[in-house]
């Protein structure tokens, strides 16, 4: 009798682990069904109406391959964009120059515009959008190295669209040309006058093409790569004002936010977040990055809109202080612009902060006639300076040091003088120029309508296969990398933080599989037994 019960639990337990297995083993299913199936065309009908059905590609047409190619396309775009860590430069580096006033107190960089590629020393300009080079010229600077004097291996470039094969005229209708209504007809080449905001009448003029900028690709510790990107650019025909004089003669890489700058053109296509840096050191020398967001320990502040649109780079600076006094005049709009060479105050704000800096400094005011700057003074004693810092505050107790805003000038009129190098200025803005900008690695994150800023030595990332884009020792990332523990786990799976807490349904069915065995063989052991009692 006791056997008859052992036999009929072996039954109960063997069609248990049976369902028991059947249910480790249980899928799901779902039809998948193509975007452009009959199938998804009835879906959309009956939901949109019969106006999207017209709208569908017929199957195996020249224009259903085109929409595929074009979300692969897409999707590619998306794949690049998305990895954060990528930079781009210039391919001829990320080095920007300085050459003083012999080109206008601007940084330059080179770059490779066409196919063939043809090579341009452009001015960085963070407070306009337009790219232009000098163009199949009627007014343009000297190109000739030797008439500039400065150190240069080769001589300045002229571009020619019909020499580059992948130049191409952008039209009147062209939902980036600005100047259309100007247009005869919408297919004509779309012109541009761009007109500089200086006393100088400084202006560009022709038309606008469509070309490939030569760029490089670097990301943490992986190897530099060359690519080409479209961009738009003017070409310059008629250049006026500084420009015809000298300033900039081989063009300017406008930095703005605007659509046309070589930014946001970057980040449309998909290649870089909507950001780049700029930085300046205290040797002359720079580098800039496109697709840069600065790292988390930085400092930042909002963009202010101008009537609604972010139109420029402007800022809203809270308070000022000099040294260790604080005034308190109420703050202003500042312009962040790396194509002014120094920096302009509105007139009020500039004799408050000039007159507290004057009572601060320990040398002797000297004036001069042909000097740039009102406040200038004796360095030639051998007694320390006190060069009080300036600070311009932001909102959320973001504070922007310019530790020497002063300038030097040796051996002039028997003196060696250093000079406060600041001017005023009838507008209602300020403008923070390239002086202030010294030192320090300044993100223009268009993405997040934002100005980030943090000490930096500008290292020249062309020089180096790796880029760090790490912060300072200082900081902590805020992911940080597995240990080397976590690393040495051979082939198991990395789970989600968002699910960490739960575990897998057939992990959870395999751990109630086991006790069933074990209760399985006990039970056959003992069945095995009674079969042995009973023979006897």
């Amino acid at each position: 009798m006791e056997c008859d019960r052992v036999v009929v639990l072996v039954v109960v337990v063997v069609l248990l682990c049976c369902q028991l297995e059947a249910s480790v083993g249980l899928t799901f299913s779902s039809k998948l069904i193509h975007r452009f199936s009959d199938e998804a065309k009835s879906l959309s009908i009956s939901r949109k109406g019969n106006a999207s059905g017209d709208l569908w590609p017929k199957r195996y047409s020249f224009e259903y391959f085109q929409l595929l190619l074009g979300n692969d396309l897409k999707r590619q775009r998306m794949k690049l964009g998305s990895q954060k860590n990528q930079l781009l430069f210039p391919s001829q580096g990320s080095q920007a120059l300085f050459f003083g006033n012999e080109l206008d107190w601007l940084h330059y960089t080179w770059i490779d515009i066409g196919t063939p590629n043809v090579s341009f020393l452009v001015a960085l300009d963070a407070g306009s959008d337009l790219l232009w080079v000098p163009c199949d010229c009627i007014q343009c600077a000297p190109l000739s190295a030797s008439y500039y004097n400065i150190s240069l291996d080769r001589d300045l470039s002229e571009y020619s669209p019909s020499l580059s094969s992948t130049s191409r005229h952008l039209s009147c209708d062209h939902q980036l040309c600005e100047w259309g209504s100007n247009c005869k007809n919408p297919k004509d080449p779309c012109p541009y006058i761009f007109n500089y905001d200086d006393f100088e009448n400084t202006t560009s003029a022709g038309f606008l093409v469509e070309d490939e900028l030569h760029l490089a690709s670097v990301g943490d510790h992986t190897a530099r790569k060359m690519l080409q990107a479209s961009v738009v650019l003017g070409c310059g025909r008629k250049q006026g004002g500084s420009f015809f004089d000298g300033a900039a003669p081989d063009g300017v890489m406008g930095l703005g936010p605007g659509d046309i700058s070589v930014p946001s053109l970057l980040a449309k296509a998909g290649l870089i977040q909507n950001c780049f840096s700029l930085c300046f050191d205290e040797n002359d020398s720079g580098r800039i990055l496109f697709g840069d967001i600065g790292h988390a320990s930085q400092q930042s502040t909002p963009f202010l809109p101008i009537q609604g649109t972010y139109v420029a780079y402007f800022v809203g600076v809270e308070s000022y202080c000099v040294g260790n006094s604080c005034l308190k005049r109420s703050g202003f709009k500042a312009l962040v612009d790396s194509g002014s060479s120094f920096t302009y105050l509105p007139s009020e704000v500039y004799n408050e902060l000039v007159s507290e800096f004057d009572k601060q400094v320990n040398a002797k005011r000297i004036s001069f006639q042909e000097g740039l700057w009102d406040y200038c003074y004796n360095a030639s004693s051998q007694e320390l300076h006190n060069i009080p810092a300036i600070q311009l505050k932001f909102p959320r107790n973001q504070n922007f040091v310019v530790h020497n805003p002063t300038y030097s000038i040796p051996h002039h009129q028997g003196f060696t003088l250093f000079c406060l190098s600041l001017q005023p200025t009838d507008d209602s803005y300020g403008i923070i120029g390239q002086n202030f900008m010294i030192g320090y690695r300044m993100v223009f994150d268009i993405e997040n309508l934002k100005l980030g800023w943090s000490n930096s030595s500008c290292q020249d990332t062309s020089d180096s296969a790796d880029v760090h884009l790490a912060p300072p020792p200082d900081d902590k990332s805020p992911n940080p990398l597995p240990t080397n523990e976590q690393q040495s786990i051979p082939r198991t799976p990395a789970v989600a933080p968002a699910i960490a807490g739960r575990t897998s349904s057939e992990s959870s069915a395999a751990s109630l599989f086991i006790p069933f065995i074990h209760l399985m063989i006990s039970l056959l052991l003992l069945l095995v037994k009674c079969m042995f009692i009973s023979t006897l």
